[in-house]
């Protein structure tokens, strides 16, 4: 069993909880994730490790409520327990060599984005971080990213806070200003990140993505996360999540992505059912 140290909402739909589990913080390293069950009878889903902390033996998780493990788990409170917690898994994002690095998150792929881009900073690198969101209300992790960031660029769709535009927006107007990157990494929507990497293919610029969103089980059994990279089959848990962006066939990845959604939606409800009159 697994305590739960601290939780709070970073907005309406997303929630930050930090877990005492010293064996996965031991290891952990940006990009990685963990697969967790809320109680005996839970499904076992992927999370992104989105902190650690080797000292206090903790790792930070940040999830957004859409379907019935993450509405269950989100019915947790500090000092509650979890009933599993294993990781570290997949490949830690690449870091050795790299001077300059743009970090562009989308939504709660922030929570994914943002401790690469602190682990860049600690080591010494010039970070770029840019990222977008719909609006103001839903806007995570800004102060982390600002103190681990040399240049920061906040975006949203409707223009409530930051800039008004895409991350893109933002991304095509540093190239133009003659920034030039080591390497660009996005994480978040799929959408996003097919049109990040459209933008730097067409200036040479290495990228990588995350293809955590595509993740189910974690283990490489389901195969919901298989994917096409550079015309070979792979599989986001066990070969990634990271991935050369301009090798990724998107098209096939979005289209896949939605095969689960009804699923989804329908356990989320019966799930909200179960809690009505709890709280």
């Amino acid at each position: 069993m697994y305590r739960i140290v601290s939780k709070d909402s970073l907005n309406p739909t997303v929630t930050r909880m930090v877990i005492d589990a010293p064996a996965v913080a031991k290891k952990a390293e940006p990009g990685q994730f963990i697969i967790l069950r809320v109680d005996e009878d839970g499904e076992r889903i992927p999370l992104t490790i989105a902190d650690y902390d080797r000292e206090k033996g903790t790792i930070t998780i940040i999830f957004q409520i859409v379907g019935a493990t993450t509405e269950k788990l989100n019915h947790k409170n500090e000092g509650d327990y979890i009933q599993d917690f294993v990781g570290p898994l997949g490949k830690p994002t690449e870091t050795e060599g790299i001077k300059k690095v743009a970090i562009v998150g989308g939504g709660v792929g922030c929570a994914i984005a943002y401790p690469v881009a602190k682990k860049f900073h600690e080591l010494g690198a010039e970070v770029h971080g840019i990222v977008g969101f719909r609006s103001k209300d839903l806007v995570i992790l800004e102060d982390e990213f600002r103190a681990v960031c040399d240049k920061f660029c906040l975006m949203s769709d409707d223009g409530s806070v930051g800039e008004k535009g895409l991350v893109t927006n933002a991304l095509q107007s540093l190239i133009d200003a003659g920034e030039q990157y080591d390497v660009v990494i996005a994480i978040g929507p799929l959408i996003m990140m097919k049109f990040v990497c459209k933008l730097t293919k067409e200036y040479n610029v290495k990228t990588i993505v995350s293809m955590n969103p595509i993740m189910i089980d974690g283990t490489g059994m389901c195969g919901g996360c298989r994917l096409s990279v550079g015309g070979k089959t792979k599989f986001a848990c066990v070969d990634g999540p990271d991935f050369d962006g301009h090798e990724v066939d998107f098209d096939e990845a979005m289209a896949r992505s939605t095969m689960y959604k009804p699923f989804e939606r329908q356990a989320h409800e019966e799930t909200c059912n179960l809690f009505k009159g709890v709280d």
